[in-house]
């Protein structure tokens, strides 16, 4: 007797329910989601949770430790250094070997009018959503299917440390992506890599940037408590 096989379409919406969850905020550092937590919220059994766990898991937004739960990932300084310089270096890639036809032009327009509009309606979700879709259009271009899932995984690492950084370049990202497609649309690769490039390093400074300052008051206030001890 076979195994019968989870619906595709079950799996696939535990797991966006779960990243959205993940990707609006709502999941701190050092929480951790059950299957039997998760089974109760979402209405539908341990099976398909436990695979889109496992798809979580397998992209680096979470780690699972057995009989305990799924923690969220967590990333030194140093961590989210190396993955924007593996980012922008993949993602100039990808500029570079994308084959530009009048349906990647378009899917890009929209793309940037879309972001554009989330952007007004403060529609953080929608956003983030189509900034990772912005990029994985440009690399799809590229008819590399391993580069499309690396980007993919990155991606959601990214946004998994920029949740609650959303503020700190999401207007500049809108024009950054549409002065890409504007040179995509002109041909000028060359100028779409410089201009990628420029973005991806752009976001990364802010972001450590960002990040550092956090640790340096984060010390200074533990300095005070021992001191006030």
């Amino acid at each position: 007797m076979k195994k019968i096989r989870i619906p595709d379409n079950l799996t696939t919406l535990a797991y966006k329910t779960i990243r959205n969850y993940i990707w609006e905020g709502r999941m701190d550092e050092g929480s951790r989601l059950t299957e039997e937590f998760l089974s109760r919220q979402l209405g539908i059994s341990k099976s398909p949770i436990r695979e889109a766990l496992n798809r979580l898991e397998s992209e680096g937004l979470i780690h699972i430790e057995p009989r305990r739960g799924a923690y969220l990932r967590t990333f030194s300084i140093k961590e989210v250094e190396d993955i924007y310089d593996l980012r922008e270096a993949l993602e100039a890639h990808a500029v570079a070997r994308a084959a530009i036809t009048a349906e990647l032009v378009e899917d890009l327009a929209r793309s940037v009018e879309r972001s554009r509009r989330f952007l007004e309606t403060n529609d953080k979700l929608h956003y983030i959503g189509e900034d990772v879709s912005f990029h994985a259009r440009l690399a799809r271009a590229t008819g590399n299917e391993r580069l499309v899932k690396t980007l993919e995984n990155l991606q959601q690492q990214v946004w998994l440390f920029r949740r609650k950084t959303y503020d700190l370049s999401r207007s500049n990202a809108v024009e950054s992506h549409s002065a890409i497609a504007a040179a995509i649309a002109r041909h000028d690769k060359a100028a779409a890599e410089r201009l990628m490039r420029e973005h991806i390093s752009g976001v990364c400074a802010k972001l450590v940037a960002h990040l550092k300052e956090q640790r340096r008051r984060s010390e200074a206030e533990a300095s005070d408590l021992v001191a006030a001890g």
